[in-house]
């Protein structure tokens, strides 16, 4: 009988497994999705991938418990499994929150997603079926300012009464798939080779693509240890380029050779610990005094001289003392103006010849961290501003009363980790100063596939002018380029660049002849293959195709061989 009872009470012990809800394993299932708006590539919002549920079949989001029965023998300690679904933008229960396909599904205990305002979810917000919603035009200031004056008289005859029609460069021309091996970073156009783009990525590498000729690409893996957040090119010198990296360093090299040479290193010693290393993210040349601005992120400011090569002034501390300053940007008519941004939720004019803390001349408060802020490319008499707080600002002149914006445009970036930080940017070929691009976070539905696409805006009106989308592309695109000559637009999406041109205007006769010739080409780059563990982590958005890693559409593209050259090759970029 001794075995029997045995069995019987192994049995008992056996229906103790309970399943329930428990407060340990949701406080770790949480943990994973907290962010600190303050690391990272800026100030990020809660996780947005809905995980599936995973549970016993028949039992739903409710909690389903079995009752262990009386026994008078002490078995082990009951084992929990947690069955219940966690929101990972609440942290509460029976819920979830995020995207499913190009649905945003919203939590709701928190306000939409799109413009932080509660009453309505995100796929209804009015500001995402008309972006020009609730933007009200800049009231007329009339200060009577000196300042006034001068703008009337030898600014405002340079812009147009009359508004040129945009141009779009609306039509995928040519890729190239996984180029780098990390996240693109950065754009930036040769200044005077019209077909040659330079790129950045999260690694330190720095890539040269003639996309005139398609082929013809070169990467130089060996001048930064990782992110280039900067690119920009030497005034005096178009084969010599200057690039700030979170390795603390600023490199000037030479395109032709590859060869850099450090003008600044911050962490000469080392690795020391996060509170002393220190990391470059904003950069720009001052072409009147022949200066390299440079900003990091403990909020100081450094002058290089682009000529001895040599550190000639900083740090001055600008910004909130240990906050991140992660754009600098020269007025493109009175250089001595510099336009800062960081991750104090401040961007912040000065006048370089009297920099100390607190005497900037203006402060531009936003709600969260500025990602950029660009003065207009024509006069530099406007401010154009992008904060994580999914709003675009504008202000129409400098000359005026900032302590407002002239307009704030609500616009999808507020973004998750793993993405470079979205940053609108003006259009340098547009006499107006009116249109901007920037790529937008949530996906829309497009025939039934979830798609990014690439917006530009009209800044005087908050109109959508126009949205930039492929099949081919259903990753995200948040850094991009327009060309200051051409009606180029460049565009990193993951490890991939893509070039964008407008639809050609045809006659009937010329469709006909081009009716079966590809529209665009790809080529595959020679990025490094994902790696498993840990380092898939660190490849962040690498998908090329889709979200969920599907190559399905890789056989319409051509492939490169070790030596750059096409094995499959039609039409022309």
């Amino acid at each position: 009988m001794a075995p029997l009872t045995r069995a019987k009470a192994s049995s008992s012990r056996a229906a103790t497994l309970l399943i329930q809800s428990d407060s340990d394993s949701e406080n770790d299932s949480s943990a994973s999705s907290d962010f600190d708006d303050e690391q990272g590539g800026g100030d990020y919002s809660e996780e947005e991938e809905e995980e599936e549920d995973k549970g016993v079949s028949g039992l739903g989001a409710s909690e389903v418990r079995e009752e262990p029965p009386k026994t008078t023998n002490k078995g082990p300690t009951p084992i929990t499994i947690s069955l219940k679904k966690v929101c990972k933008v609440c942290k509460g229960t029976g819920h979830a929150a995020g995207f499913r396909g190009a649905t945003y599904i919203d939590c709701p205990k928190k306000p939409c997603y799109l413009c932080k305002m509660p009453g309505h979810t995100t796929m209804s917000c009015p500001h995402r079926v008309a972006m020009e919603h609730g933007v009200v035009p800049a009231p007329r200031r009339n200060t009577g300012t000196s300042l006034d004056y001068v703008f009337q008289r030898q600014i405002k005859p340079n812009i147009p009464m009359i508004k040129p029609a945009f141009v779009i460069p609306n039509q995928l021309s040519c890729g190239i798939i996984r180029f780098h091996s990390r996240r693109v970073t950065c754009l930036e156009f040769h200044p005077t080779k019209s077909g040659v783009l330079l790129s950045g990525d999260k690694k330190g590498q720095v890539g040269i693509w003639d996309y005139s000729k398609l082929h013809e690409k070169t990467v130089y893996k060996s001048i930064h240890s990782c992110l280039v957040n900067n690119i920009r090119f030497s005034s005096s010198n178009d084969g010599t380029v200057y690039a700030s990296s979170s390795d603390g360093t600023i490199s000037c090299t030479d395109l032709e050779t590859g060869e850099p040479f450090f003008l600044l290193n911050l962490n000469p010693n080392g690795w020391n610990g996060p509170t002393t290393w220190r990391m470059l993210y904003g950069l720009d040349i001052n072409q009147e005094k022949g200066l390299v601005l440079v900003a990091d992120n403990f909020g100081c400011l450094y002058f290089l001289d682009a000529r001895s090569k040599t550190k000639a002034g900083g740090p001055f501390l600008i910004h909130r003392k240990g906050t991140k300053i992660v754009g600098l940007h020269c007025n493109p008519v009175e250089p001595g103006l510099l336009l800062s941004c960081g991750n104090d939720h401040f961007a912040r004019i000065w006048d370089i010849r009297h920099l100390e803390a607190g005497s900037s001349l203006y402060n531009l408060h936003h709600g969260r961290v500025v990602n950029s802020a660009y003065f207009s490319p024509r006069t530099g008499s406007k401010i154009l501003t992008t904060s994580i707080d999914n709003r675009i600002r504008v202000w129409d002149s400098i000359f005026t009363n900032m302590e407002t914006p002239s307009r704030e445009i609500v616009h999808s970036h507020d973004f998750n980790r793993h993405l470079t930080p979205f940053r609108a940017e003006w259009d340098p070929k547009d006499p107006s100063e009116s249109l901007a691009v920037i790529g937008r976070y949530i996906s829309e539905n497009y025939n039934g596939v979830a798609l990014h696409p690439i917006d530009f805006i009209d800044t005087t009106s908050g109109k959508l002018v126009a949205e930039v989308i492929e099949p081919d592309i259903t990753t995200i695109s948040p850094v991009n380029k327009l060309h200051p000559r051409d009606d180029v637009l460049a565009t990193g999406s993951s490890r991939s660049l893509f070039i964008w041109r407008p639809k050609p205007k045809q006659d009937a006769e010329c469709m006909q002849e081009q009716s079966g010739r590809k529209s665009k080409e790809f080529i595959i780059g020679m990025g490094d293959k994902k790696s498993s563990g840990k380092d898939c982590i660190d490849s962040d958005d690498d998908s090329d195709f889709g979200s969920k890693g599907k190559k399905s559409k890789a056989k319409k593209h051509g492939k490169s061989d070790g030596s750059g050259k096409s094995k499959k090759s039609k039409g022309a970029c």
